[in-house]
Order: structure tokens, then C-alpha cells, then sequence
């Protein structure tokens, strides 16, 4: 059986990424590992191993295309209202509170948040599937 384990974004700030992961979503730096070109940093917190890496190039100056294949990767929190209020607060900019509806039942609630680099990341009320 497979298990994800984390999903990867290429970043041109270091510390500016970090700040948003943390300040966001509590994410901290578990590792850390330099190379000659490039360093990798692996954020997570205690409610998952799931981790997100940030990719840094050294020399790399201009911002990345996401191109069209990029969506979203997605966190799931305790009380979607308080979040978006918090975020909003730390002056992060989430984008208003959405429903998504299926048949005339809710399926979820969420908002949008964008991280230093143009990321798109879904925030999303936990309860049915998203756990």
C-alpha cells in the first residue's frame, strides 16, 4: 500500500516561504539539507507526517511558471470561520469563505490562500471526507 509522504514546491525565498507555511498552517522545519545548488526544506506538524518540501535554486531569480497543470494542495482545520479571521489578521490575504454543493447537500466549505510564490492552497472545513 502506497503512502503519500509530501508534495514539493519550488520557492525563491527560503525564509519567506517558511514564515508562510509557519504563520499559515503551524508547518515547521524538520529538515533541512543544503547542496551545492539547491537546498531542501521539509515543513510538518505534529497533526500529520505528511510534509511539504520547498525546493530553493540557488542563483534562481525569477519567479517559476505554474504553467496549467498545477491546482492546489489542500489543508483541512477544526474550524474553517476562526482560520480564515486568523489569516486574514496575520495580513496573509485568504480569499472569502466558499460552499461547494452536490445534489442539494453540502459537500464542503473552504477558502483559498496564496503563498509567496503563487501557490494556490485550499483550506477546507474538516467533517465527511476531508478529514
Amino acid at each position: 500500500m502506497a503512502k503519500a509522504i509530501h508534495m514539493m514546491v519550488r520557492v525563491l525565498d527560503e525564509a519567506r516561504s517558511v514564515g508562510f507555511y509557519q504563520t499559515a498552517f503551524g508547518l515547521a522545519v524538520a529538515d533541512r539539507f543544503a547542496f551545492e545548488s539547491f537546498t531542501l526544506v521539509y515543513l510538518r506538524n505534529a497533526e500529520a507526517d505528511f510534509e511539504v518540501e520547498l525546493t530553493v535554486n540557488h542563483g534562481r531569480a525569477e519567479p517559476y511558471r505554474h504553467g496549467d497543470g498545477y491546482g492546489h494542495v489542500a489543508f483541512a482545520v477544526d474550524d474553517l470561520d476562526a482560520e480564515q479571521a486568523r489569516l486574514t489578521a496575520a495580513g496573509l490575504a485568504p480569499d472569502p469563505v466558499r460552499e461547494l454543493t452536490r445534489d442539494g447537500a453540502r459537500m464542503a466549505r473552504f477558502f483559498f490562500i496564496t503563498d509567496p510564490d503563487g501557490y494556490r492552497i485550499e483550506v477546507v472545513q474538516k467533517g465527511g471526507r476531508y478529514r
